[in-house]
């Protein structure tokens, strides 16, 4: 079968190829799905670059969210059949034609939800929505302030806030250029973050502040994010897009004074220590979008071929929303 890998760590795309490899066969617990769709992350370019928790052993097989149909079930399973459609959340080696997934992490995909949309799932709309529900703890009215909000995470947490029962959604985005791409996801304020955010967020929010601020930046926004936010928010670390050493959180004095919480959250993290939990946000996700409640459209490329090419543009920050790659069909 056919397999994007990548050979060894880089900031470009010359050690990203295509490869014939021997196609997957589960053991107990585990499934193969035929793959239709594969998402594309920018933890595919972590792993690129070779950032600690990401890669690091090569050649290294890409993709951790896929959609297609039960190839072949292993020992001990009993609640997926083949030729089942399916959503699952992969530990690498999605983008590929055929993937191998714990069953715990594979979920089945309602019938109105298209492939391309549940491929998005597993990794980028379930981080979306336990970063909202569990970690910040949303409650309908509170306002949200989103770092990258023109990105994959970023454009679904705009649709969850008003699925989840509404509020103030204020984005930040790298670039002016993307300033429109994250208002038309839904967010009521987009600022560059090189604008005065605090004033831009002291003006929207009548000088509350934000009641929950989800970054994907590392540490590098964190004296920004304490200054934004209100009195009982809470920061959700949940990434390290630059790359960077990640700087100390705040002495325990101050988030008592300001009346702060930081957390942090990782879904692969999560899919790895309590997969009923992730799966259970994935099943959530699916049933939204079939009910009409959340709509997703990716961007769809054609092939494997295409792949690198969209992993640069997200290295690059130039990235619009979430894209997916078609395997088959």
């Amino acid at each position: 079968m056919r397999s994007l890998m990548m050979t060894g760590p880089s900031r470009g795309v010359d050690r990203t190829v295509i490869r014939e490899i021997e196609e997957p066969r589960p053991g107990p617990g585990q499934v193969t799905v035929g793959v239709a769709h594969a998402g594309i992350n920018f933890v595919d370019v972590m792993a690129r670059r070779g950032d600690a928790g990401y890669g690091g052993t090569w050649p290294y097989a890409p993709g951790v969210e896929v959609s297609g149909v039960v190839r072949e079930v292993g020992p001990g399973v009993t609640d997926l059949t083949v030729g089942q459609r399916v959503a699952a959340f992969t530990a690498g080696g999605g983008l590929a034609e055929v993937a191998l997934a714990r069953a715990a992490h594979t979920v089945p995909v309602p019938d109105r939800v298209p492939s391309a949309v549940a491929a998005a799932a597993p990794l980028m709309l379930t981080t979306a929505l336990l970063l909202l529900c569990d970690a910040a703890r949303f409650r309908p009215g509170e306002t949200v302030l989103m770092h990258s909000a023109s990105g994959g995470v970023g454009s679904a947490v705009a649709q969850l806030v008003q699925a989840l029962g509404g509020g103030l959604r204020i984005g930040t985005v790298g670039r002016p250029g993307k300033v429109a791409s994250a208002l038309k996801s839904g967010y009521d304020v987009a600022v560059t973050r090189s604008e005065d955010l605090a004033e831009a967020v002291r003006a929207a929010t009548g000088g509350a502040g934000a009641d929950i601020v989800l970054d994907p930046l590392g540490t590098a926004m964190l004296e920004t994010d304490l200054a934004l936010t209100a009195p009982g928010g809470r920061i959700v670390l949940f990434g390290n897009a630059g790359g960077g050493e990640q700087a100390p959180l705040p002495p325990a004095g101050r988030l008592i004074g300001g009346n702060l919480a930081i957390s942090g959250f990782s879904v692969s993290g999560l899919w790895a220590t309590a997969p009923h939990r992730a799966s259970a946000g994935l099943r959530r996700v699916l049933d939204l979008i079939a009910e009409g409640r959340l709509d997703i459209t990716p961007t769809e490329v054609g092939s494997l071929a295409d792949v690198p090419a969209v992993h640069q543009l997200l290295a690059e920050g130039r990235g619009d929303g979430k894209y997916v790659a078609r395997l088959q069909g």
